[in-house]
């Protein structure tokens, strides 16, 4: 005879799982009038504007001044941090000090650091890229400061984005030649 209770009792827990899920996803966006790039290590956008105390421990720590502060028209989110990567780019650092600073749990250091984390999306396209006329260049495999886990070169000299170790800091945004840029930077959800 097959018990079927173990299954049913994992299929509920799913079901009720993806429901939370679902009305969370809707409860922030209900609350959340714009999106914000947060920095590493936040928590989801609902959480953060709970857990953040607007201290700004987070901004004074970044090394880069990447880390600006939601105006106060910004409602719920006003003198949150956030981060506009394609304009000043987040430099990935391995220790994370944005999140070290944090007196909350808004920010935390995720326990595998950079592995898996992601602060958007980044879409390289070729058709502006200069490698692809036959010119040398390489700048935004050399300014990467993630490495060869996100960008390289191919043996053609030309840049192959790693899409499953880009953490989408948006240095290559910055750092690259062309006008427009050949990377874009993309909100998660975009």
């Amino acid at each position: 005879m097959t018990d079927f209770g173990g299954d049913r009792r994992s299929f509920f827990r799913r079901a009720l799982g993806n429901a939370m899920e679902q009305v969370a996803k809707a409860t922030e966006e209900r609350i959340v009038q714009k999106r914000y790039v947060r920095p590493p290590g936040a928590l989801g956008e609902v959480g953060f504007l709970t857990a953040c105390t607007r201290c700004g421990a987070c901004a004074a720590a970044c090394p880069a001044g990447s880390i600006l502060h939601v105006p106060s028209s910004g409602g719920l989110a006003a003198a949150t941090p956030y981060l506009e990567p394609a304009r000043i780019p987040c430099i990935a650092c391995p220790d994370m000090p944005c999140a070290v600073a944090c007196p909350t749990d808004a920010l935390t250091v995720p326990p595998n650091g950079w592995t898996g984390q992601r602060l958007g999306w980044i879409e390289f396209h070729p058709d502006r890229c200069i490698t692809f006329e036959g010119k040398e260049c390489g700048v935004c495999v050399r300014s990467c400061p993630v490495g060869e886990r996100a960008l390289s070169l191919d043996e053609d000299g030309r840049p192959v984005l790693k899409v499953e170790g880009c953490v989408a800091c948006g240095v290559c945004v910055r750092d690259c030649i062309t006008v427009p840029s050949s990377f874009t930077f993309h909100m998660q959800g975009s």
